[in-house]
């Protein structure tokens, strides 16, 4: 056994650094191709490291090294590795087509090894920093290529969504429109009803200055004629008979049914005045909503808009509708009463019995013509304090609303089982 030394201990570790150069590869060759195969000694694929220029050609999988100056150069980017099945298979294209004598040339020199060595390194890292800017670059492109993509397919559906936007602006104004002719035509027929309804009274009037201009000329003749011929009348002369004609008497017809001696009949007029107010008041907040278009401009058109939404199960669009028309004019109670509905729908309780209460204040005083009105908020406003499990203030407003229509089965019976509840029984 030899001493253990520090020559010795680095004599021992050159030996296992060393690497052990692979001798049994074999190759062939054709005019333009050299084909190298390199046997793996058992090594798994993952461990073998390939590094190849186009003089130089290194394939290490430790401890052992394959290692080739090439004969000729070859086309790197051309050329092709295959490693599996124990095996390491190298096609390289040659860049100029001959046969060559032999794989590799016969340079001993190590200094010139060395050279060669490290120009393969740096042509290695070369490209392959080329190939990562090319990739980088290619990635780029890429990205641009997509980003391209996305922005048109997001023009194309702000366009598409512009383009339905549009068309419901168009149909929007169209149905303003027609709802303007069938307002028109319904005030041209009022105007046309009241006007036959004065007829009467211009015909009787105008009666009454023919037959005084006819006396008055009468007269006026009969003066002229017994100045010239004395007190002698003649027939012909003498006044026209009166103009017949007929008078029709047509009563003005009452806004309330009741009878006359059930009708409260100031409070009618307080509440056809409030009414006639809030008509008025619509363009009083229109300074405020100049950016609306002009059929947003009516809350009654708003309000028939809110009823379709509403009626089609579109509550939230109907809420918007009824909103737009609320800031338009506050005191129409029909919006109010017809929001509470679209909140209780959409189970906004509190927002329910609040538009609900606002409703009921404006229906004052109470009278025939908004009893139905009055009924529908009371009811709406009874529910969410039932839903909120207030059942005594909900029985309140289901008792008010009996009092409107006391006949209504169904209204007594929603107003048993809310009592019945209150007094703990079963419902």
């Amino acid at each position: 056994m030899l001493p253990v030394s520090a020559n010795n201990f680095y004599f021992y570790f050159s030996l296992i650094e060393m690497p052990l150069i692979v001798k049994d590869y074999s190759w062939t060759q054709t005019e333009s191709k050299v084909f190298i195969s390199v046997p793996l000694k058992g090594m798994n694929a993952k461990q073998v490291d390939v590094l190849a220029t186009d003089e130089y050609l290194k394939v290490h999988f430790p401890p052992f090294l394959f290692e080739a100056v090439l004969f000729a150069p070859v086309d790197d980017d051309k050329s092709i590795a295959k490693i599996g099945n124990g095996v390491a298979v190298f096609t390289l294209h040659k860049q100029k087509e001959e046969l060559w004598d032999q794989l590799t040339t016969n340079n001993e020199d190590k200094e010139k090894l060395r050279e060669i060595r490290q120009r393969t390194i740096l042509k290695a890292q070369q490209k392959a920093t080329d190939d990562s800017k090319a990739k980088v670059s290619k990635k780029q492109e890429e990205n641009k290529f997509a980003l391209k993509t996305m922005m048109k397919l997001e023009e194309d559906e702000r366009a598409k969504i512009q383009k339905i936007k549009d068309e419901e602006c168009k149909k929007a104004e169209a149905e303003l429109e027609t709802w303007k002719l069938q307002h028109k035509s319904k005030e041209e027929k009022e105007g046309a009803v009241q006007q036959y309804k004065l007829q009467p009274e211009r015909s009787t009037e105008t009666c009454k200055i023919i037959k005084a201009e006819n006396l008055s000329s009468g007269r006026d003749g009969i003066s002229q004629q017994g100045k010239k011929k004395g007190d002698k009348t003649q027939k012909g002369h003498l006044p026209g008979p009166r103009c017949g004609g007929s008078i029709k008497v047509n009563f003005t017809p009452r806004v309330f049914p009741t009878a006359l001696r059930e009708s409260r009949v100031p409070e009618e007029e307080e509440w056809l005045k409030k009414q006639a107010e809030a008509r008025r008041a619509v363009a009083a907040d229109l300074a405020e909503l100049d950016d609306l278009k002009s059929e947003e401009r009516n809350p009654d058109w708003l309000k028939d808009k809110g009823d379709k939404f509403f009626v089609a199960g579109n509550y939230q669009a109907a809420l918007n509708a009824y909103n737009l028309a609320l800031k338009l004019n506050r005191k129409l109670p029909a919006l109010y009463s017809n929001r509470a509905a679209c909140h209780l729908k959409l189970r906004n309780l509190h927002k329910t019995i609040e538009d609900s209460s606002q409703a009921l204040e404006l229906l004052t005083p109470p009278v025939a013509d908004n009893a139905n009105a009055r009924l529908k908020a009371h009811v709406r406003r009874g529910t969410a304090f039932c839903e909120l499990e207030l059942y005594v203030e909900g029985l309140q407003d289901y008792q008010a609303a009996l009092k409107i229509d006391p006949c209504n089965s169904k209204l007594q019976e929603d107003t048993e089982k809310i009592r019945n509840i209150v007094q703990g029984g079963s419902c």
